[in-house]
């Protein structure tokens, strides 16, 4: 496997069976959330003051399809929206304790799924795999800039 072409193929096939694995894990969770739903918790838990707004920014949404899942996840107890301290007129997306827990378990029975599945890898290739996602990650992370930006022609 010399080419990046060859490599990439290896690359995907692997994250399509990480991918598989997380959400397996995520439908053993009882009651499983819909996948757009979990994506708002997630954002929401990454970022203190996240506001409507900036919920339909980082979903790549319009702001009535942000609004319409944090109405579901308001009407499951999954969700706050309580008034902007700084800015009454700002509505600020709070989690619950009960989306705390489940994003809490949810974490837990990914990192266990994962574990069993590290554990069939011998030590060594575990050792490698470390090293090279944190390669990948260090590469991902500091792209190179561009030659020749498109965006100006």
């Amino acid at each position: 496997m010399e080419y990046a072409s060859e490599i990439a193929e290896a690359v995907e096939s692997s994250v399509d069976a990480l991918v598989a694995v997380l959400e397996r894990a995520r439908l053993a969770q009882s009651p499983a959330i819909p996948p757009a739903q979990l994506r708002v918790l997630t954002i929401v838990a990454a970022n203190q003051h996240t506001n409507m707004s900036r919920l339909a920014e980082a979903l790549d949404v319009v702001p009535s399809s942000a609004s319409r899942l944090c109405d579901r996840l308001e009407a499951t107890g999954l969700l706050r929206r309580v008034a902007d301290p700084r800015d009454r007129r700002e509505v600020r997306l709070l989690l619950t304790v009960a989306s705390r827990r489940l994003l809490a378990d949810l974490r837990e029975r990914r990192r266990t799924a994962l574990a069993e599945i590290l554990e069939r890898m011998p030590a060594g290739s575990r050792q490698d795999l470390v090293r090279a996602l944190q390669a990948f990650e260090s590469a991902a992370a500091d792209p190179p800039a561009a030659t020749d930006d498109l965006r100006t022609a």
